[in-house]
Protein backbone atom coordinates (compact mmCIF):
# COMPACT_ATOMS: atom_id res chain seq x y z
CA UNK A 1 0.00 0.00 0.00
CA UNK A 2 1.26 3.52 -0.60
CA UNK A 3 1.11 5.87 1.49
CA UNK A 4 -0.81 9.75 0.06
CA UNK A 5 2.60 11.10 0.67
CA UNK A 6 4.14 8.91 -1.41
CA UNK A 7 1.72 8.54 -4.05
CA UNK A 8 2.01 12.69 -4.11
CA UNK A 9 5.82 12.44 -4.64
CA UNK A 10 5.37 10.08 -7.31
CA UNK A 11 2.88 11.79 -9.43
CA UNK A 12 5.14 15.35 -8.71
CA UNK A 13 8.47 13.17 -10.46
CA UNK A 14 6.41 11.48 -13.16
CA UNK A 15 5.26 15.06 -14.26
CA UNK A 16 8.90 16.25 -14.05
CA UNK A 17 10.38 12.89 -15.93
CA UNK A 18 7.42 13.27 -18.66
CA UNK A 19 8.69 16.83 -19.18
CA UNK A 20 12.43 15.56 -19.75
CA UNK A 21 13.52 17.13 -16.07
CA UNK A 22 15.23 15.68 -13.73
CA UNK A 23 14.67 13.86 -10.21
CA UNK A 24 16.54 14.10 -7.14
CA UNK A 25 15.58 11.13 -5.19
CA UNK A 26 15.89 7.88 -3.08
CA UNK A 27 16.72 4.47 -4.06
CA UNK A 28 17.44 1.33 -2.25
CA UNK A 29 21.41 2.70 -2.06
CA UNK A 30 22.14 6.43 -2.46
CA UNK A 31 19.94 8.99 -3.14
CA UNK A 32 20.11 9.07 -6.86
CA UNK A 33 19.33 11.75 -9.61
CA UNK A 34 17.42 10.33 -12.40
CA UNK A 35 15.66 10.68 -15.62
CA UNK A 36 13.38 9.20 -18.16
CA UNK A 37 16.18 6.60 -19.27
CA UNK A 38 14.52 6.67 -23.08
CA UNK A 39 15.13 10.25 -23.11
CA UNK A 40 18.60 11.27 -24.40
CA UNK A 41 18.02 15.12 -23.97
CA UNK A 42 17.05 14.36 -20.13
CA UNK A 43 20.32 11.95 -20.01
CA UNK A 44 22.45 14.47 -21.20
CA UNK A 45 21.48 16.85 -18.62
CA UNK A 46 22.12 14.41 -16.23
CA UNK A 47 25.69 14.05 -17.83
CA UNK A 48 26.05 18.04 -18.37
CA UNK A 49 24.76 18.20 -13.94
CA UNK A 50 27.45 15.78 -12.79
CA UNK A 51 30.17 17.59 -15.03
CA UNK A 52 30.76 14.06 -16.06
CA UNK A 53 31.91 12.35 -19.50
CA UNK A 54 29.11 10.73 -21.34
CA UNK A 55 31.26 7.23 -22.36
CA UNK A 56 30.86 6.68 -18.59
CA UNK A 57 27.70 5.36 -18.52
CA UNK A 58 25.18 5.70 -15.76
CA UNK A 59 22.85 2.85 -13.77
CA UNK A 60 19.18 2.29 -14.98
CA UNK A 61 16.72 1.04 -12.50
CA UNK A 62 13.61 -1.29 -13.48
CA UNK A 63 10.99 -2.67 -11.19
CA UNK A 64 10.56 -6.03 -12.47
CA UNK A 65 12.35 -8.82 -14.44
CA UNK A 66 9.50 -8.48 -17.12
CA UNK A 67 11.13 -4.73 -17.65
CA UNK A 68 14.63 -5.95 -17.63
CA UNK A 69 14.09 -8.67 -19.68
CA UNK A 70 12.04 -6.05 -22.38
CA UNK A 71 15.38 -3.35 -22.53
CA UNK A 72 18.11 -6.58 -22.49
CA UNK A 73 18.13 -8.86 -25.63
CA UNK A 74 19.14 -11.91 -23.81
CA UNK A 75 19.76 -11.77 -19.86
CA UNK A 76 22.04 -14.64 -19.09
CA UNK A 77 20.31 -17.34 -16.67
CA UNK A 78 23.18 -16.70 -14.27
CA UNK A 79 21.90 -12.53 -13.49
CA UNK A 80 19.13 -14.36 -12.05
CA UNK A 81 20.31 -16.52 -9.98
CA UNK A 82 22.85 -13.57 -8.69
CA UNK A 83 19.95 -10.96 -8.16
CA UNK A 84 18.03 -14.53 -6.22
CA UNK A 85 20.86 -14.70 -3.60
CA UNK A 86 22.34 -11.67 -3.23
CA UNK A 87 22.38 -10.40 -0.26
CA UNK A 88 22.52 -6.49 -0.77
CA UNK A 89 21.33 -4.36 -3.93
CA UNK A 90 22.84 -5.48 -6.68
CA UNK A 91 23.31 -4.03 -10.14
CA UNK A 92 24.63 -5.61 -13.36
CA UNK A 93 26.34 -4.85 -16.76
CA UNK A 94 24.46 -6.30 -19.66
CA UNK A 95 25.00 -7.01 -23.22
CA UNK A 96 22.93 -5.63 -25.57
CA UNK A 97 20.71 -3.52 -24.01
CA UNK A 98 17.69 -2.45 -26.11
CA UNK A 99 14.83 0.83 -25.87
CA UNK A 100 17.03 3.21 -24.25
CA UNK A 101 18.73 6.78 -24.90
CA UNK A 102 21.95 5.64 -27.00
CA UNK A 103 24.01 7.66 -24.78
CA UNK A 104 23.15 5.47 -21.60
CA UNK A 105 24.82 2.66 -23.70
CA UNK A 106 28.72 2.33 -23.04
CA UNK A 107 31.14 2.26 -26.17
CA UNK A 108 31.36 -1.41 -25.86
CA UNK A 109 27.45 -2.02 -26.57
CA UNK A 110 26.67 -2.63 -22.13
CA UNK A 111 24.35 -1.16 -19.80
CA UNK A 112 24.36 -1.43 -16.40
CA UNK A 113 20.91 -2.76 -14.70
CA UNK A 114 18.86 -2.82 -11.29
CA UNK A 115 15.92 -4.62 -10.51
CA UNK A 116 15.19 -1.81 -7.94
CA UNK A 117 13.48 -3.12 -4.42
CA UNK A 118 12.18 0.47 -2.79
CA UNK A 119 8.80 1.32 -2.40
CA UNK A 120 9.00 4.64 -4.40
CA UNK A 121 11.30 3.72 -7.13
CA UNK A 122 8.93 0.44 -7.82
CA UNK A 123 5.98 2.93 -7.97
CA UNK A 124 7.54 5.69 -9.94
CA UNK A 125 9.03 3.40 -12.83
CA UNK A 126 5.29 1.14 -12.59
CA UNK A 127 3.81 4.59 -13.24
CA UNK A 128 6.37 5.63 -15.74
CA UNK A 129 6.18 2.61 -17.69
CA UNK A 130 10.10 2.51 -18.39
CA UNK A 131 13.42 2.39 -17.05
CA UNK A 132 14.97 5.04 -14.67
CA UNK A 133 18.76 6.52 -14.79
CA UNK A 134 19.55 6.05 -11.22
CA UNK A 135 23.09 7.73 -10.54
CA UNK A 136 24.92 9.09 -7.36
CA UNK A 137 24.04 12.58 -6.10
CA UNK A 138 27.31 14.29 -6.83
CA UNK A 139 29.48 16.32 -9.26
CA UNK A 140 31.51 13.43 -10.82
CA UNK A 141 35.03 12.78 -8.81
CA UNK A 142 33.31 14.01 -4.94
CA UNK A 143 32.36 11.81 -2.79
CA UNK A 144 28.88 9.90 -3.17
CA UNK A 145 26.71 11.29 -0.10
CA UNK A 146 25.85 8.99 2.07
CA UNK A 147 22.95 11.15 3.40
CA UNK A 148 20.28 13.94 1.90
CA UNK A 149 22.35 16.06 4.21
CA UNK A 150 25.52 15.80 1.89
CA UNK A 151 24.04 16.32 -1.14
CA UNK A 152 25.77 19.63 -2.51
CA UNK A 153 23.78 22.89 -3.39
CA UNK A 154 24.68 22.47 -6.85
CA UNK A 155 22.87 19.30 -7.34
CA UNK A 156 20.21 19.91 -5.27
CA UNK A 157 19.56 23.27 -7.66
CA UNK A 158 20.47 21.51 -10.73
CA UNK A 159 17.91 18.60 -10.29
CA UNK A 160 13.94 19.71 -10.99
CA UNK A 161 12.35 18.35 -8.42
CA UNK A 162 13.55 17.05 -5.02
CA UNK A 163 11.24 14.12 -3.76
CA UNK A 164 10.30 14.70 0.04
CA UNK A 165 11.49 11.77 1.33
CA UNK A 166 14.75 13.02 3.16
CA UNK A 167 13.41 11.87 6.70
CA UNK A 168 13.00 7.64 5.43
CA UNK A 169 16.40 7.88 3.43
CA UNK A 170 19.02 7.56 6.22
CA UNK A 171 22.99 6.14 5.57
CA UNK A 172 23.45 3.94 2.71
CA UNK A 173 25.89 2.50 0.64
CA UNK A 174 26.20 2.08 -3.91
CA UNK A 175 25.11 -1.37 -4.83
CA UNK A 176 27.66 -3.91 -6.21
CA UNK A 177 28.26 -3.78 -9.57
CA UNK A 178 28.96 -7.38 -11.34
CA UNK A 179 29.63 -7.74 -15.13
CA UNK A 180 28.09 -10.39 -16.89
CA UNK A 181 29.34 -11.43 -20.07
CA UNK A 182 26.60 -13.51 -22.79
CA UNK A 183 29.84 -15.52 -22.95
CA UNK A 184 29.39 -16.48 -19.58
CA UNK A 185 32.28 -14.51 -17.93
CA UNK A 186 31.58 -12.63 -14.77
CA UNK A 187 33.21 -10.11 -13.29
CA UNK A 188 33.13 -7.94 -10.47
CA UNK A 189 33.44 -4.46 -10.88
CA UNK A 190 32.15 -3.09 -6.96
CA UNK A 191 31.61 -5.03 -4.28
Amino acid sequence: MVSQHVHTDVSNALNVLKQGGLILYPTDTVWGIGCDASNYEAVQKVYQLKKRDDSKALICLVNNYRMLEKHVDNVPEMAYTILDVALKPTTIIYDHPAGIAENLIAPDNTLAIRVVKHRFCEELIKQLKKPLVSTSANISGQPTPKSFEEISDDILKGVDYVVNLQNEKKESQPSSIIKLGNDGIVQIIRS
